[in-house]
């Protein structure tokens, strides 16, 4: 995309975002207005990640007016618990190697936010399907030098990752239990 489509494209996706109700909004909506106010295609991987950039940009900036203390809080609470867990590793004779707290924003070649790896075939991303949201926990191959998604894999919807969350303490519960009795 040339600098100067990039440009509108920015300012046209900021002004969408800004005149819409934040609650209703999904980024391919926000695409889609952009696309017909500027009479251009937006479909292809480029320029959806290029809206994604500038959605993600928008959001971040209005979560951080209210959110930057809370943000601040965790990481000093993280920080705290990764040199204890450093201390009781150098204890223990381990190498007490640090993790990164932040990390940059991975997108796959679909454009789709990457948000962990589990393994080097499988992950969890956010994409964006049919102007829904899903959280995609699924299995990758690799053909021609992509990394592709498999059919071995499952994908919730924002209402379903969000039961699945809550149900959460629930497993893990479960999880120390089981492994309790093997010990």
């Amino acid at each position: 995309m040339e600098p100067e489509t990039q440009h509108e494209v920015e300012e046209t996706v900021l002004e969408v975002l800004r005149n819409s109700d934040m609650n209703e909004m999904t980024e391919s909506k926000v695409r889609a207005m952009a696309a017909e106010k500027l009479g251009i295609d937006l479909s292809g991987s480029g320029p959806k990640r290029f809206v994604r950039k500038v959605v993600e940009s928008f959001l971040l900036s209005k979560e951080q007016d209210g959110q930057q203390a809370e943000a601040v809080a965790a990481a000093d609470e993280e920080n705290k618990e990764i040199e204890e867990n450093e201390e009781e590793e150098e204890d223990e004779g381990g190498e007490g190697k640090r993790k990164p707290i932040i990390s940059k924003k991975e997108y796959d070649d679909e454009g789709d936010l990457i948000i962990c790896r589990l393994s080097n075939k499988r992950r969890v991303t956010i994409q964006d399907f049919r102007g829904k949201t899903l959280v995609s926990i699924r299995e990758y191959y690799e053909r021609d030098g992509k990394e592709l998604p498999s059919s071995k894999g499952i994908s919730l919807t924002a209402e379903q990752w969000s039961a699945f969350r809550k149900a959460m303490p629930g497993v893990e519960e479960a999880i120390n239990k089981m492994e309790s009795r093997l010990r």
